[in-house]
Parts: C-alpha cells; structure tokens; sequence
C-alpha cells in the first residue's frame, strides 16, 4: 500500500480551512489546517509536505509571501493558491512565482480534490525524473566503467578532459568493446548531461529510412509520410546523438551530416527551409575509416569533422586483467536480477576465463556469464560449464575442443560462430526451446534467433 501523501491547508477562514482538511482526510490524504499564516510557515520543513494549498489574502502574511517561504526552502513542493478575487494580474503573479494552480472561492469538494490530485501528479512525475536522472547519471559515470588497467585508466582520463569540451568524438574498436558506455559517459559527464543522449545503429537500418530516421521528413515528401515527422537530430536538441557504426553512413548521408557539422543545420526530406538544432555529435566504427576514405567510401571532409578527438578501446584480450573485475561485476547483476548467489568461478574456470582471447569483447565475456550462470546450480561456475560456452587451451598435454586450434590459429569469424551457436544452445536448454523467450533474454529478434538456429544447424525441438 502506498503512503498517503501529506498535505498542508492555510487559510484564515476557520470554516473552510477545516472544511478542506476534512474533505482531503476523507479522499484518503493526511491533512492538516492552519489559520495563522505565521504558524504555518515556521512549521514548514523540506520533505515534511508533498502539497501545500494556501489562500492569497490573509492577514498578517499574504499568500503569496507563504508561496515565496516554501519555494525558497522546497522550490519542487507544489504550492495551490485560493482567492475569491482572482485578477489576470494576480493570477499571473502568483504563477510567475512559483504557484502550480489557482482555485477560486466558491469551490465544490470535487473540484479541490480534482486539482489536488493533478498537482501530486505533476510532482510524482517530476520526482521520477529526477530519480531517473540520478539512476543514469550513476549507471554511466566513470566509477561504473569495470577494470583497472592501465590502458583503461588513460582513456577514462581522456573522456574525462573531452566531455567537458562540446567537440566531435570518434570512439574505435572491435565490436563489444563498450564504444556506446563510453559514449555514454561523455555525455553524462558534460554540460548537456540533463537533455537526452539518442543513440542509432546506422549499419541496422536500410539507406532510405536511416535518412528520415535522421534528419525526418515533411508531409508529402514520399508515398506515407502523411504528416511532418522530426528526425533523431530534432529530438537530440540541446543533447547528444551518437552514431553507432557510422562507417556504414551511405555517401548522400553523409553529406547531409558533413553540412549539419558545418552549418548547424539541415533539410528534412522534402522540405525547402532549412532547420537549425543544437546537437553534440559522438560517433563511433568497428571498420577502418582511414582506408574507408582511401577507397572512396567515405568522406574525407566527414571523417575529419567526426574525427575532432579520437578515442581507440583496447579489445578485451589487450586488457586481460580487467577480466576478473568484469567478471565479478557481470555476476553481481545476474545476482541481483534473478535472486542467485553465485560466487563466482573456481580457479581453473577463472584461468580459462583470462586465458580466452574474447573475439566478441565484453559483450561476448558479458553474454558468457549469463549463460553459464543459467546452467550452474552451485556457489562456482566451474570450468566443465564454462567449456560448453567456450574453447580454450587448457596448457601442455591437455586436449583441445572444437577445431582442434590454439590461441591465434582460430580465425575470428570461427570463433564467433561457435560462440553463438554455444549461446543458443544454453538459452534455448534454459527456456525449454521456446524461441521468443530466448530471443528476449539474447536482446535480438525472433527473425534473427531462427537464422541463427538454421545457421548452426540446431535442433530446437531437442530443447523442447
């Protein structure tokens, strides 16, 4: 059961500042009536009210000297003001203070609880989104990017110094590398940090809708765009939007974008009058834009505009030391998600854990975790569940699974493969072979679960 929010009343009027007290207890609120202005603002704490209702002229202390009290010591309490004279210039007045709403006398019960009621709404909404606020602010901070090597402490140095600066970052490395936290941290981190980070794959969408994702379109532009439609650039205002794959931008794109970086604006598709927006551009690649330009795939004038700051991710094989940290920290959420208490891995799953070269990076380590610690059933993951996940070396004498191939002699497409394959195995053993469920948990869609399963040559009904 919810608590009962707390209202405070004010009104010199005895009759119908008890009238309203009751009238809120018997709606379910803890209220309590005041006559003396004075009093009552003496009485008022931070956090002690969620709503405070006052009349507007009273002796002693006016209503809107009481509304100037509470929002100098609680701006975010929403303050209802009373009058029997409201004047357009009182109302805009009190407003311009700080008041969430005006009721004038004569009132019905009904109406008093009806606005009441809109106002702890308003409030509940704008206490989310401060929680919300602080919950990614905390979860994208640089204290929450997991390792402590020496080449991760030099990069968050630099995405330190960078976020602050409102300039272009290109951020490269192997997929599932962690260029979209990083991403993330850079914004979180500046001075935009309260508007909105939107994030694209431009390598998931085909040219002709990555275009009107982008920069949107006006109504009538192609065959079903029945109305004007902001694009991702639009919605960014005053934030930041990050191009995830960028390399994969077609060329009419990118010329687009390289006149938005210019200019600080653009045409959406079938519109004539430009449209100006204040948007921080964070890109970054798994390709080699470099050679990318070289063979004319790229514009050279674009990849310098992106390319302001670079900051280069290490793959997780270059940083294996950060393995058990991430380790540990993937556990602790798998933990905290599904009630488990799994400690982590014994000592030969952990050397076997730091002795892989990871060709799917953290995402892969992350996605190995989960499914290991879908099929174990005690405090350790051991190194006969991790096996089913993975392939390593174990050291002289010992065999080798799968190909029969040591560190470095698996090509990388190899080893993903049999990565994935892995992967499904585990989650459609964990759901019992239903697809949609394991395609929830994998975060990919059913359509690509069923490539995957005919790719492989897996049999979803020996799970079922």
């Amino acid at each position: 059961m919810s608590e009962k929010k707390r209202i405070l009343v004010i009104d010199n009027e005895e009759g119908l500042c008890r009238m309203m007290e009751q009238v809120l207890l018997d709606n379910g609120y803890l209220a309590v009536a005041y006559t003396s202005p004075r009093k009552a603002v003496d009485e008022f704490h931070p956090g002690a009210w969620d709503l405070v209702i006052t009349d507007i002229k009273m002796p002693g202390m006016s209503g809107l000297e009481v509304l100037q009290s509470v929002k100098e010591r609680s701006k975010d309490t929403p303050v209802i003001m009373i009058t029997a004279y409201a004047t357009v210039d009182m109302s805009i007045q009190a407003l311009r203070k700080g008041a969430y709403d005006m009721l004038t006398k004569p009132f019905e019960p009904e109406e008093l609880i009806y606005r009441v009621k809109n106002a702890l709404q308003q409030s509940d909404l704008l206490e989310e989104n401060r929680e919300l606020r602080k919950e990614l602010e905390g979860k994208f901070c640089f204290d929450n990017i997991i390792g402590a090597s020496d080449g991760l402490k030099t990069i968050l140095g630099k995405v330190e110094k960078v976020a602050v600066r409102d300039t272009s970052v290109l951020i490269t490395g192997e997929s599932g590398s962690g260029k979209e936290l990083i991403a993330q941290a850079i914004h979180y981190n500046s001075p935009r940090h309260e508007r909105k980070f939107v994030a694209i794959n431009c390598g998931a969408l085909p040219e002709t809708l990555l275009e009107s994702e982008l920069f949107g379109y006006k109504k009538g532009a192609f065959t079903g765009a029945k109305e004007n439609r902001q694009g991702l650039l639009e919605a960014a205002a005053g934030g930041t939007l990050f191009l995830d794959e960028v390399g994969n931008l077609p060329m009419n794109v990118q010329k687009t974008l390289l006149r938005f970086l210019q200019e600080k604006e653009f045409n959406r598709l079938g519109d004539t009058t430009p449209t100006r927006v204040d948007v921080r551009v964070l890109s970054a690649t798994n390709s080699d834009l470099k050679l990318a330009v070289k063979n004319g795939t790229f514009r050279e004038d674009l990849y310098y505009r992106l390319n302001v700051v670079n900051i280069h991710l290490p793959a997780l094989r270059e940083r294996r030391d950060d393995i058990p940290l991430l380790a540990a920290h993937f556990i602790q959420l798998q933990n905290q998600k599904f009630g488990t208490t799994v400690k982590g891995f014994d000592r030969e799953a952990m050397q076997a854990l730091c002795d892989f070269d990871w060709p799917g990076n953290i995402r892969q380590l992350r996605n190995v975790i989960e499914a290991c610690m879908a099929m174990v059933g005690e405090d350790y993951i051991s190194r006969e569940t991790l096996d089913q996940f993975i392939e390593v070396y174990a050291g002289p004498g010992d065999t080798l699974t799968g190909d029969q191939a040591e560190p470095g002699e698996v090509p990388f497409n190899a080893a993903l493969d049999r990565f994935e394959a892995n992967l499904l195995k585990g989650l459609l053993k964990k759901h019992g072979g239903n697809i949609e469920n394991a395609a929830r948990e994998a975060d990919m869609n059913m359509a690509t679960i069923y490539r995957k399963i005919k790719k492989y040559g897996i049999r979803k009904e020996e799970y079922s």
